[in-house]
């Protein structure tokens, strides 16, 4: 996983409120335990007519990933089932960080353990930012801030998964990473116990 200290890029706005995790991958693109290649499935049934064509008039389907790597979202987002797939095509797709005024726990937990940054602002700035397309946002996730245009707000992301994140592990690399610790503690406790 890319550590994730702070990200400049301009956003991409899907302002529909519920969007939830069926629509993010539709449930019959589960079949898989690789996240490569669902960027594609990233809401399939939106940006996609019946015969699978793309379609024109689908703001996905012009995101130059390069440059656009935040997703602004309506609120409740990421309501729905429980799939890692959902921040997996997110992440394949090209985005870093959605930003909403009220994003899903479960989705939220998903996230952070597969590197995507999920940002929940205040309804205000919310709102704000639903109105920009396209603006440029600056998300500091070592000093939890989000910058924009003269839009500022403090965001908080629980102490385990920001230090995760900051070091591009996920939860099980950063506790193989304390093997060394782990195994003087039990020697310590064996040795105690003779």
């Amino acid at each position: 996983m890319t550590p994730f200290t702070k990200l400049t890029s301009k956003s991409v706005i899907l302002e529909q409120a519920d969007i939830d995790t069926d629509q993010i991958i539709p449930a019959r693109f589960l079949t898989t335990t690789e996240s490569a290649g669902l960027g594609d499935k990233a809401f399939y049934d939106w940006r996609r007519g019946e015969n699978g064509a793309l379609r024109d008039n689908h703001v996905l389907n012009h995101v130059n990933t390069a440059t656009h790597q935040i997703l602004v979202a309506g609120p409740n987002f990421g309501c729905g089932s429980s799939r890692e797939h959902a921040p997996w095509a997110l992440l394949d797709f090209g985005f870093r960080v959605v930003i909403s005024s009220d994003i899903a726990d479960i989705f939220t937990s998903n996230a952070l353990k597969n590197g995507l940054l999920p940002v929940q602002v205040p309804a205000d700035i919310h709102a704000q930012l639903l109105d920009k397309p396209g603006l440029s946002i600056t998300v500091d996730l070592e000093n939890e801030q989000l910058s924009a245009d003269g839009i500022s707000c403090h965001f908080t992301i629980e102490r385990f998964a920001r230090r995760c994140l900051l070091d591009g592990v996920d939860p099980l690399g950063a506790l193989l990473a304390q093997r060394e610790a782990i195994s003087r503690f039990e020697i310590a406790q064996i040795r105690a116990e003779s």
